[in-house]
This record gives C-alpha cells, sequence and structure tokens, in this order.
C-alpha cells in the first residue's frame, strides 16, 4: 500500500489508488483473470456512475486521446 501512496504522489494523482491483492474488487467488475486482475479502464462521470468500459485497455499511445475525445460526447 505504501508504495501506491507513493506512486500516486509522486505523479500528482488527485485519486487514491487501489492495491486488489485478493482480486475482489477485479472479480466484482468482471475484470479477474486467473492470477491476476485484467487491465481494463472505466471513465466515471461527475456522478459517480461508469459512463464507459474500456476492455480490453488502448494501446497507451491511443488510449489518453480516446478517452479525451470520449469525454467531449454529448451522452456523458
Amino acid at each position: 500500500m505504501a508504495a501506491n501512496a507513493k506512486f500516486a504522489a509522486d505523479n500528482h494523482f488527485a485519486f487514491p489508488l487501489l492495491s486488489d491483492t485478493n482480486l475482489e474488487v477485479a472479480q466484482a467488475y468482471g475484470a479477474n483473470g486467473k492470477t491476476h486482475a485484467r487491465r481494463i479502464a472505466a471513465l466515471i462521470d461527475e456522478h459517480g456512475r461508469i459512463a464507459k468500459i474500456y476492455d480490453p485497455v488502448p494501446k497507451p499511445g491511443d488510449f489518453p486521446a480516446m478517452v479525451l475525445q470520449d469525454l467531449h460526447k454529448d451522452e456523458l
């Protein structure tokens, strides 16, 4: 947990990171693999609702632009 807090602080994240060591959260969101969580991402709207699921997460070079484009859609 301390490593997550340091990583978040070093990268100036304004939100906490989750360390799901027993895969409970991954299972609840359908992201559990056999031994570790699959990499998925969720876009959360201003009301705290999931607006979009990215599964699988696109290539790192494409993902930020994709999320920004989705943020500007009228449906969010």
